[in-house]
């Protein structure tokens, strides 16, 4: 059998609409696993998962536009080199294009929080090439125009607040320097992730260095303002292949009780809770996720 020492992590880059994009490849059997990260993260993300699933798959973890090592062209209506929007439409049509032009095969297309709906949006653009996609505490995108008269009275007042003060350039760069702090975002991470031992100085690093480069703190200050575009359960109505749900129970920002709304949805086969798991399942608790990704693909071969 092949080990994990015979296995190798390399990094690759495909040119996307004349933008460099950065990706990992492990693995040369199996299945293949596409794994998409949240917002502000990157490929690295998976670090606890790519090796351990190349034991029996082909793995690709891609860093979207504006994130990790990929472009961070200006914000704008899409001209190829030069700038782009940072939209689900654009990020699922940029996954659908990896998987024809570079996977060239079926695959399964696993993400996390805002990952989880650009996989589900490429599977409504290339559902002939998605065999099914895996959910880790998708964004229930509780900011979103049709979704903010839910919350309570003093976020729905807040945000648009928030997103207008942001959209004066030099505030916005000035809240984007002092938010990509190593204290301040290691802040946030406890805040989000249940298990506070994950929550390394090498995590902080890795999220911080990105951040660091020209364009970055514009493609945050796009994403913030952005309140439209596809809900998860509007895709969920219009993807054909089946859909696994998982939960970090003590997720603080996408509540497992909202979310377990998706299992109307006859696509979503299965809802599974992990106990004591915050938002990003795959680095807190990655054995866990490992196992129940694999036994996901046994079931869907």
């Amino acid at each position: 059998m092949t080990t994990v020492t015979e296995i190798e992590l390399k990094s690759h880059v495909w040119h996307w609409q004349e933008f460099p994009i950065q990706y990992q490849t492990a693995g040369n059997d199996g299945p293949n696993l596409v794994l998409i990260h949240g917002f502000g993260a990157s490929s690295g993300h998976w670090r606890h998962n790519i090796l351990e699933l190349a034991k029996n798959n082909r793995v690709y973890a891609i860093d979207l536009l504006g994130f990790g090592q990929s472009a961070k062209p200006r914000p704008g209506p899409l001209q190829p080199g030069q700038q782009a929007e940072y939209s689900f439409e654009t990020w699922g049509q940029q996954v659908a294009d990896f998987c024809t032009q570079v996977v060239e095969e079926s695959v399964c297309l696993v993400g996390n929080s805002i990952g989880c709906i650009v996989a589900l949006q490429a599977a409504v653009f290339q559902p002939a090439w998605v065999t099914s996609v895996v959910m880790l505490d998708c964004s229930l995108r509780l900011l979103h125009d049709r979704k903010r008269h839910t919350l309570p009275w003093h976020r729905q007042l807040a945000a648009p607040i928030f997103q207008w003060i942001l959209s004066y350039r030099l505030l916005g760069h000035f809240f984007f320097r002092q938010l990509a702090q190593p204290k301040v975002v290691q802040q946030i991470l406890q805040q989000a992730y249940g298990n506070p031992v994950a929550v390394t100085e090498d995590l902080v690093e890795m999220l911080i260095l990105p951040a660091r480069e020209l364009g970055a703190a514009d493609v945050f200050l796009a994403f913030i303002s952005y309140s439209q575009g596809p809900l998860p359960e509007d895709l969920l109505a219009q993807v054909s292949c089946p859909v696994l749900c998982v939960w970090g129970e003590a997720d603080p920002w996408e509540p497992v009780e909202l979310a377990r709304e998706l299992t109307r949805f006859a696509v979503v086969q299965d809802f599974i809770v992990l106990a004591g798991i915050g938002h990003c399942p795959q680095d807190e608790a990655p054995e866990t996720v490992n196992e129940i990704l694999e036994s996901w693909l046994a079931q869907q071969a």
